[in-house]
């Protein structure tokens, strides 16, 4: 059972990533080496830090690096804010009397400066900041709080977190709201991958979701068995899912990027509610993803998606695949699911880095524009 959290800061809490790209490139810039995109930056960053500066800028020193980093990252540290589902999870953890740990390369001021905006210290029992090599230091948080390893989970969004968790013998989780990518934490091999902290909790609550070895759920919630989890598991079927490819008034259709499919562009849906329409799902997947109403939906075809690679869990789906239109003036809002959005011709859409269901529908989409003009 999971009676102990340790968090990770940058990424796992909070969104500093824009803030620490800023000044990123404004040390790279100063060391005379090219500025990076943030996709870039995601794929090169690593921890410890001088992994990162050794690879890129070994000849300058670390102390003037580090006098770089900080004169830029005071003013961009405002655009710091916390990341979707954080707050709702440290308060479960309050709730369900877990205790909950910091573990962050994260500058003692800097936490102090956002727990101001956040009041995120609050939930901590106590905060480990200034840690360039938590790998150093989990040991020392196990001791000095007198944790069962086999109770303590460690929450990251690095391979250096899952690496720090497995070498405190702590179970790990991975969660896709920071700075690596999922390839890169599939590499680090967490017992668990979940897009962001309120996945977690529900994978908390649902036994069968509970990886093996981490126990049932908290005290307080029932404390089902671990038995019991895997007899569920087995009675897993596959979910019925709805995904839209919407075209605007000028015949382009909107691409969505999202880390759920290995950082691939592909399109707006979800799963379909007991009791309610593949349609009426549309909808709400829609308003819900993008802000946008549809018309105009009409069926392309259905897939099978058995243990894709590209989702960043092992999962059975059933796709069933639409166009539609969206309604009036198109203003897209993205939800936490999404990172960037494009509206792109369908020939300019083929050319994007797609998920393969995506690929499948652009294609079969593609095919009926042209038959239905040569009819």
């Amino acid at each position: 059972m999971i009676r102990n959290i340790i968090f990770d800061w940058s990424g796992t809490l909070v969104d500093d990533l824009p803030a620490v790209l800023q000044a990123s490139n404004f040390v790279l810039g100063r060391a005379g080496r090219p500025v990076m995109s943030l996709a870039t930056f995601r794929a090169e960053f690593s921890l410890p830090f001088k992994k990162f500066y050794d690879r890129h800028t070994p000849h300058v020193p670390m102390p003037r690096l580090e006098a770089w980093f900080h004169a830029s990252f005071k003013h961009a540290q405002s655009s710091v804010v916390e990341l979707p589902h954080a707050r709702e999870f440290l308060e479960y953890c309050r709730a369900e009397k877990i205790r909950t740990f910091l573990l962050s390369t994260v500058h003692a001021d800097y936490f102090k400066a956002q727990c101001l905006v956040t009041g995120f210290d609050a939930y901590l029992d106590r905060p480990y900041t200034d840690v360039w090599d938590k790998r150093k230091k989990i040991h020392d948080l196990l001791a000095e709080n007198k944790l069962q390893p086999a109770e303590t989970l460690f929450i990251g969004d690095m391979e250096h977190d899952i690496e720090t968790a497995r070498h405190g013998g702590v179970h790990s989780c991975a969660v896709l709201t920071g700075y690596n990518t999922l390839e890169q934490l599939r590499a680090a091999r967490p017992e668990l991958i979940v897009e962001h902290l309120g996945e977690l909790r529900r994978v908390l609550a649902e036994p069968e979701r509970i990886p093996p070895g981490w126990g049932g759920p908290p005290s307080g919630s029932g404390g089902v068995s671990r038995s019991r989890a895997s007899r569920s598991a087995k009675l897993k079927m596959p979910l019925a899912t709805v995904g839209g490819l919407i075209f605007n008034a000028r015949g382009e259709v909107l691409m969505i990027r999202t880390h759920k499919w290995s950082d691939k562009w592909g399109i707006p849906g979800g799963k379909i509610k007991w009791g309610e329409s593949s349609a009426a799902a549309l909808r709400r997947e829609i308003r819900e993803e993008t802000n946008l109403k549809v018309t105009d939906i009409e069926f392309v075809l259905v897939q099978d998606c058995i243990h894709s690679k590209e989702f960043y869990h092992d999962a059975h789906f059933v796709l069933l695949n639409y166009t539609c239109r969206c309604v009036g003036r198109p203003r897209v809002i993205l939800n936490d699911e999404g990172q960037e959005y494009r509206w792109l011709k369908l020939p300019e859409a083929r050319k994007l880095k797609l998920n393969q269901p995506t690929i499948v529908l652009l294609n079969a989409v593609s095919k009926s524009i042209i038959a239905n003009r040569k009819s």
